[in-house]
């Protein structure tokens, strides 16, 4: 999951070095929630207008997570 997270973020910004991800432990009601991270200048290439690519992002996540049988939560910040 956080290597497909990756993977769509370097896609999108120009600093693919700067893109990370962190992952946090499951929470009491079994959400897993992954941090990016991006560099200041290719924030607006992950969120989109209007909030468009985050949202497709975090459809995405949860579309893969729904595979794995785990819940998942994306924050982008």
């Amino acid at each position: 999951m956080e290597e497909l997270l990756l993977t769509v973020a370097r896609g999108l910004v120009e600093g693919k070095d700067s893109v990370r991800v962190s992952v946090d432990e499951p929470n009491e009601e079994g959400i897993v929630v992954y941090h990016l991270a991006v560099a200041e200048e290719d924030m607006g290439r992950v969120i989109g207008k209007q909030g468009r690519i985050a949202k497709a992002i975090r459809v995405v996540m949860r579309a893969a997570a729904v595979r794995e049988g785990t819940k998942v939560m994306v924050e982008i910040g």
